[in-house]
């Protein structure tokens, strides 16, 4: 692991094994971190805070180190995809585009560090001047998932260098390699010891770190089950959250849209990275006169899908990246069929074998079933049709979640319309899955608390200090302060 600077093996020298999903063999062999391991963490991240050199560093010298990261990392980027790839399973090709795009969240967030954060008051009273200080929040603890471990991981740590925190990650159990080959390159780039710590393990070094007084602040990306639980742990020291969750995200297609660029992105918003991503346009809302058109366009398509070895440039969906996600994937649309859906294509155990499940499209859903309720969190496409604008947008936020929306027509005024009133943190029209450093991310209900990404994502670690000061120096009656 990476703490205070060190590589150190677990205090009582576990390990635990990450396999490939691909091969289904163990690649890798990473530290299982103790109690006494979490709290070494801590204690190099409050003295990196607290007395080290970070706490004395100015906002431009914050930014030369992340820009010397971002080169860090565009100079590795297919290196590092292939380790990230090997890891989870995704295509090779994909983890490269994402490797060769994350330098930007560093080059974005350097400018942040230098910009101005507070603000000069409109203050009603003449003898005083009125400002507010944004001042960094302290140690951050980041708790990440197996699907794109590192991308998701740099949403927090690059607006966290930026404020002038701390950070600790603990990566999935599933998926630690990048995270610890990523802490090779903040070494390199001369980020001081004790500013960035990764901490490799189980769930218990995740609730020891949420449930600990000296952390400020807690980052996690998963799902809502564990963001509820975080919360309630993270309540009892009044510890600051922000929780990225799960998502049943719709794709909302009426008759007037494109139907072969809508079907287009239906496939990319759902099987081109397996389905693992919170993003995922796992519901299909489709206008009933285009509804057979479309999942006509749909089945063409979804058959030729090739399915294969992740690191195969031809490979178009890789496996599971777990076999519990694996067996969950296949389990729930079991469930799906019990409940009266018809499986129009897939369902099932590809002919690969191993954690690969076949794309699969379920026609006749209704809103109320578990499959449209739930998120599935693989390469499953939900069909379910409306007559009109209005139920469409019924359906659509009947869910407890609200992460991401898109939406399929050429109609510019139906577009605006539909965009004001579906309850989601990100919508597309006519396009889906697409995100920059610059476009706060996030979700309403249960899809989160807070913003990633964005002059938001930089607000949510920091905090805004007012100041007032007294200009006359002829206060003498405690009783007219104010």
């Amino acid at each position: 692991m990476y703490v205070g600077g060190k590589w150190l093996d677990a205090s009582n020298g576990r390990t635990l094994n990450s396999v490939n999903p691909y091969t289904q063999k163990v690649w890798a062999t990473v530290p299982d971190a103790t109690a006494d391991d979490v709290n070494a963490a801590i204690v190099a991240a409050r003295d990196a805070f607290d007395h080290g050199p970070w706490n004395a560093t100015t906002p431009q010298q914050r930014a030369a180190m992340m820009r010397r990261l971002a080169d860090l990392i565009a100079r590795d980027a297919e290196k590092m995809a292939r380790i990230e790839s090997t890891d989870n399973g995704k295509l090779l090709k994909e983890m490269v585009a994402q490797w060769r795009y994350m330098p930007e969240w560093f080059h974005y967030y350097a400018g942040q560090a230098t910009q101005g954060w507070g603000e000069v008051l409109p203050s009603d009273k003449p003898n005083f001047v009125a400002f507010t200080r944004k001042e960094p929040i302290g140690v951050v603890a980041a708790i990440t998932p197996w699907n794109s471990p590192v991308l998701l991981m740099i949403w927090k740590l690059a607006p966290v260098l930026a404020a002038g925190c701390t950070f600790i990650v603990k990566p999935s159990e599933h998926t630690p390699v990048s995270t610890l080959a990523f802490a090779k390159l903040v070494e390199e780039a001369g980020i001081p010891p004790g500013v960035f710590n990764v901490l490799t393990g189980g769930p218990d070094i995740g609730r020891q770190l949420v449930a600990d007084p000296r952390i400020d602040k807690i980052a996690f990306t998963g799902s809502d089950g564990v963001g509820r639980a975080i919360a309630r742990a993270a309540a009892e020291n009044f510890t600051r959250v922000s929780l990225e969750l799960g998502g049943k995200s719709p794709q909302i297609v009426f008759d007037d849209c494109d139907p072969a660029a809508a079907a287009n992105g239906i496939l990319s918003g759902i099987f081109a990275a397996t389905g693992q991503t919170c993003m995922a346009g796992s519901r299909l809302i489709v206008q009933r006169t285009i509804h057979n058109e479309i999942v006509r366009r749909l089945l063409e398509r979804v058959k030729t899908i090739r399915l294969g070895d992740p690191m195969d440039p031809q490979t178009e969906m890789g496996p599971a990246a777990t076999e519990p996600q694996f067996q969950k994937v296949l389990a729930m649309v079991k469930a799906a069929r019990a409940e009266g859906a018809t499986v129009a294509y897939g369902g099932e155990q590809a002919p690969q074998g191993g954690f690969f499940v076949m794309p699969t499209i379920l026609t006749g859903i209704t809103n109320d079933m578990t499959i449209a309720r739930d998120e599935v969190f693989g390469p499953v496409l939900s069909v379910l049709t409306f007559d009109t604008e209005e139920e469409a947008i019924r359906i659509a936020n009947d869910t407890r979640y609200g992460l991401a929306a898109g939406i399929w027509t050429l109609n510019l005024q139906r577009a605006h319309r539909v965009v004001a009133k579906v309850r989601a943190g990100s919508v597309w029209v006519n396009a889906y899955r697409t995100f920059g450093p610059y476009a706060p991310f996030g979700g309403f209900k249960h899809s989160g608390i807070g913003r990633e990404n964005g002059h938001e994502g930089m607000a949510e670690y920091l905090e805004t200090k007012s100041v007032w000061i007294e200009l006359s120096g002829n206060l003498r009656d405690p009783f007219t302060i104010g």
